[in-house]
């Protein structure tokens, strides 16, 4: 298949979504949003703020106390979404994060944790990014649907997660990066798996890594 590049950091990346949540002068947040199935995030990698909750500007307990004073008004997380046109590459930026999910039909063959050429291609890619970032440490996690064995699905993620390191490994050797690889299954679906559609989504590595502060 081939692709119609639109260089600005990542190939092959077509639809652009953004959404941003603001805060300004409070520290009161919305719960983060999740799928029915099961929370979406990985430990350690939630975005660091939801969405605003509604308040009421004349509530007596919002009522500083004497000599208190508001906090300077921030950003607290901006995300970024791009996404090529069939949903098989997906690249999310925080403010504070880079995260690329490749599908797993684009990397290896059905119930496989072999690399094809193609797949390292892209991977090396996500490499460059990672130079750019100037990234020290990675992390390169496995996700598969809910059908067959939970046991399975835990297992083939690991070794997919494993493979796309290996990789990862030889692009970026002697750049001082510390690795986090794990297999999470069928854990923290991203997409309905009662659907052929959404089980393709959950079916996935995910790299990521922290951004260069500007």
């Amino acid at each position: 298949m081939t692709h119609t590049r639109t260089r600005t950091q990542t190939p092959r990346l077509a639809v652009v979504i953004a959404a941003a949540s603001v805060v300004v002068a409070t520290n009161v947040f919305g719960a983060t949003p999740s799928h029915a199935d099961g929370p979406s995030y990985p430990p350690g990698t939630e975005p660091t703020a939801g969405a605003p909750v509604k308040i009421d500007a004349n509530d007596p307990d919002l009522k500083l106390v004497d000599g208190a004073t508001l906090a300077e008004p921030k950003i607290l997380d901006i995300k970024s979404v791009i996404e090529d046109q069939g949903g098989e590459e997906r690249r999310e930026d925080t403010n504070s994060d880079v995260k690329f999910a490749l599908q797993a039909e684009v990397l290896f063959g059905k119930d496989s944790a072999k690399l094809s050429g193609q797949a390292k291609a892209r991977i090396a890619d996500i490499a460059e990014e990672i130079k750019a970032q100037n990234a020290k440490k990675v992390r390169v996690f496995g996700f598969t649907d809910n059908l067959g064995s939970s046991a399975h699905g835990d297992v083939l993620s690991r070794q997919r997660a494993s493979a796309v390191h290996g990789v990862l490994d030889d692009e970026l050797a002697d750049s001082g990066i510390t690795y986090e690889v794990r297999g999470y299954g069928e854990q923290y679906p991203i997409a309905d798996n009662s659907t052929e559609a959404g089980r393709k989504k959950n079916r996935r590595v995910e790299v990521s890594f922290p951004r260069t502060e500007s």
